[in-house]
């Protein structure tokens, strides 16, 4: 039976790989990337039960800004895909010195992209609770968090890259090792942070941990990667407008999507706060456990990315189609399993993550509605890292754009009048709905373009 790195060795090769093989090498790849999301989810309900148990008041302060720290830390994110899926390319090809000049020219602007984005949230940390509807206690809880968060972009966006270049090395155990690492600093720091500092203790504790992982992600990529470490391969730290301009190609559609995408996320925000508190913290819980099934499947589509961005690279267009379909078929399987997880257990969920019974019902009723749209959110999903490995962003990018903007956002608005908190989920359902069917019709259409 043949090891990850033969199977890799047969695709860059251009050898010939059987379906079983196929199944497997998705398999290596895509349960350590699944573990990785599994710690991040952990964390997130460790983070929001603590919290939760607090007050209401104090779930909704961090509920109120997490959109907003979702959208900055995915630009953040974003900037740095395009440079990951060119290293993926390069070792497709076996260009290993390419690849370490993809990952020189990385540092240098995402670096200094997450600078600029840390310094403009530092400077609105005191006002944006208020911009986003808060009141009262709320608003200087959330504003402390915000400022925490925003001091941190920096080592989160380094933790990010670094752990996504390993990933398109083919190098998952590192990035799942360091995912649980984080989860458990995480769970020793809150323990100490929460009880003395309440919301602010449990920003401290998620930053402190964060430190700790992005410095061993970066130290291990630099100095012991097999294929990237930049220690002992010296070469120039300069922009080559050549990366840069192919990285962007890839990476600016999904900088302009995530924007447009979190700015749609922050109207939500702005429709749920006027229900109430409890509105707001069932809304913040219930995104934290439905994190609980479509992480799995940003784990999977991480898997395809590296795939079949190896594929491309390499010139395997055999492959990029069958890895398409064994990632996508995969993602949808273990996703509608644990929308069935969650339509059954949303009551005992919400009880382990909230003490107030107003909570526990609202936010229950709204994950059960949402179980049913986990499959084809699945299929949007992994599709769109499959897309990513290719990389085609544009018309992806402009899919999501559309099916938020037009589906999801105008009935929110109409049903959040209606039925509270509920309509809001019944909108995100739908939408999620349609955004799967138009993304596996494109999966179906698309032909892979021989470069």
């Amino acid at each position: 039976m043949r090891t990850k790195d033969e199977l890799f060795g047969l695709l860059r090769d251009g050898g010939t790989m059987t379906r079983g093989e196929k199944v497997r090498l998705v398999s290596m790849l895509s349960v350590p990337a699944m573990l990785a999301q599994l710690s991040s989810i952990i964390m997130q309900y460790i983070d929001a039960m603590m919290v939760g148990r607090i007050s209401a008041s104090a779930s909704a302060s961090i509920g109120l800004v997490s959109t907003t720290t979702w959208l900055f830390g995915g630009l953040c994110v974003s900037i740095g895909t395009g440079f990951s899926v060119l290293v993926a390319h390069h070792f497709g090809a076996k260009e290993y010195g390419r690849a370490r000049d993809v990952l020189r020219q990385s540092l240098l602007l995402c670096l200094g992209f997450s600078l600029i984005i840390s310094l403009f949230c530092v400077s609105i940390h005191g006002v944006l609770p208020v911009w986003l509807g808060g009141q009262g206690e709320v608003v200087d809880q959330a504003s402390n968090y915000f400022l925490i968060w925003a001091l941190t972009v920096p080592v989160m966006q380094m933790y990010h890259l670094s752990n996504g270049m390993l990933r398109c090395s083919g190098n998952m155990t590192v990035p799942m090792i360091l995912g649980i690492l984080m989860c458990v600093l995480d769970v020793v720091f809150n323990c100490i942070f929460i009880p003395r500092w309440g919301v602010t203790g449990a920003a401290l504790a998620t930053s402190l941990a964060a430190v700790v992982c992005a410095s061993s992600s970066m130290a291990y990529l630099l100095g012991w990667s097999k294929e990237l470490k930049l220690v002992g391969h010296p070469g120039r730290l300069r922009l080559e407008w050549d990366i840069l301009k192919r990285s962007l190609r890839i990476s600016l559609p999904m900088v302009v999507e995530h924007a447009v995408f979190c700015g749609a996320q922050v109207v939500s925000t702005l429709i749920v706060a006027p229900l109430g508190t409890v509105a707001i913290a069932a809304n913040t819980i219930g995104i934290t456990v439905e994190s609980l099934c479509y992480m799995p499947g940003y784990g999977i589509g991480e898997a395809a990315t590296t795939l079949v961005g190896q594929s491309v690279g390499a010139k395997r267009y055999d492959l990029i189609r069958s890895f398409s379909i064994l990632t996508v078929s995969l993602g949808m399987a273990v996703m509608t399993l644990l929308g069935i997880v969650m339509y059954v257990f949303a009551p005992e969920l919400m009880a382990f993550m909230s003490i107030d019974p107003d909570v526990q019902r609202v936010g229950a009723e709204a994950l059960r509605i949402e179980a049913y749209a986990e499959p084809m959110y699945a299929a949007s999903i992994v599709a769109y890292g499959v897309f990513v490995g290719v990389g085609d962003t544009l018309i992806p990018c402009v899919m999501n754009l559309c099916s938020i903007w037009m589906v999801r956002i105008p009935l929110a608005w109409f049903l959040a009048s209606r039925m509270g908190l509920p309509g809001v989920w019944m909108a995100m359902c739908i939408e999620l709905c349609v955004r799967g069917i138009i993304f596996l019709i494109r999966l179906r259409l698309k032909k892979p373009k021989k470069h």
